[in-house]
């Protein structure tokens, strides 16, 4: 069986792996910064590690979504998940599943991938040629 039918729409998979990708992403900034979804956690301090984290999150979701800075974005994003499981949940416990970190590996590599593969063709980046 071949598959070229269906690799003739991965660019647009690649947008819609994005797209989807960074609007679960934000949900964590707007829950840190705005409070929506409600959660049980306060608002972080200003500039403390938790809301320059939701500044990211939120901000760098929206850009992803839009595709707007898509690569550069996609690579700090994908530090910061590192740097998120590295920090908030290895300490925990050393398998992911055990200690809550598999979201965060799982961003981390999505966004690598975003950073090498690019934004695909539904993004800003692609209709102002920036992405080549």
């Amino acid at each position: 069986m071949t598959y070229t039918r269906l690799e003739s729409f991965a660019p647009q998979m690649r947008s819609v792996l994005r797209i989807v990708s960074a609007l679960i992403f934000m949900a964590h900034g707007t829950q840190k910064i705005l409070g929506i979804p409600a959660s049980d956690r306060a608002f972080p301090e200003i500039m403390s590690r938790f809301w320059i984290a939701g500044m990211l999150e939120l901000i760098g979701g929206a850009l992803l979504i839009v595709g707007l800075f898509s690569r550069p974005v996609a690579f700090v994003l994908s530090g910061l998940m590192a740097f998120a499981y590295w920090l908030a949940h290895a300490p925990q416990h050393p398998v992911p599943a055990l200690n809550g970190g598999d979201a965060a590996i799982l961003y981390c590599f999505i966004f690598l991938y975003i950073v090498f593969a690019g934004p695909g063709p539904w993004s800003l980046d692609a209709k102002l040629n920036r992405d080549r």
